[in-house]
């Protein structure tokens, strides 16, 4: 497999590229850069999210490390034997992928949490399309939010009307691949019990069993 990540000095999106210079000024701590792909050698699940949060991956420098978002999605991953060792909202924290990769659509965090269409299609043909490509053994393709599953959609010239987002869809990819999607495992979601851990875990179960199929 090929690992295909945006360079730590990308400037291919103007706003998100000065977004992320300022934060280098306020929280010079942080990765403050585009997030790299987490993975494990020839995934059979590729985890697609949206983008880095400001204070979890941007700070973290690894896809949904650091906030609530990722309390879920790492506990769904272990539960689902997609994980060894002990998820603990830091880089160092030992903790593997099996059999999984996470990425984003959009690989550098947004202002407000929110990146405009040019910055998707932008991420969606410069790294996204191509690790799509780059992955021989995926067998799923899980979408966490309509944004995600749009823009896998487009990246594979699928039409978005014939495939609409919804919890729960699964659809099959040009390739055979399945792609599925749920609501986006953040905390306003669940807060609101638009998404509960059992319908997250749900997917997780169909995943799985797809994966091992």
């Amino acid at each position: 497999m090929t690992d295909v990540n945006a360079p730590y000095s990308c400037q291919k999106c103007p706003r998100l590229a000065g977004f992320l210079d300022e934060q280098r000024i306020a929280l010079p701590d942080y990765f403050n850069g585009p997030v790299p792909n987490f993975y494990a050698p020839d995934p059979k699940l590729l985890i697609v999210g949206l983008a880095p949060g400001l204070h979890g991956a941007n700070q973290t420098g690894r896809p949904f490390t650091g906030d609530a978002a990722g309390d879920l999605l790492y506990m769904a991953l272990d539960k689902f034997g997609f994980s060894t060792g002990s998820y603990d909202k830091h880089a160092d924290d030992g903790l593997k992928l099996k059999d999984a990769m996470i990425t984003n659509v959009v690989r550098c965090v947004p202002p407000q949490n929110k990146p405009v269409a040019a910055e998707i299609n932008m991420c969606r043909d410069s790294y996204h399309a191509p690790q799509l490509e780059a992955l021989p053994k995926l067998k799923v393709m899980l979408c966490l939010g309509k944004i995600s599953h749009d823009s896998t959609l487009r990246a594979l010239g699928m039409r978005l009307a014939t495939y609409k987002f919804g919890h729960g869809t699964e659809y099959e990819d040009p390739v055979g691949r399945t792609i599925l999607s749920s609501y986006h495992c953040s905390r306003y979601n669940t807060n609101t019990k638009r998404l509960t851990e059992k319908m997250f875990f749900d997917i997780f179960a169909r995943a799985r069993e797809l994966c091992d199929a």
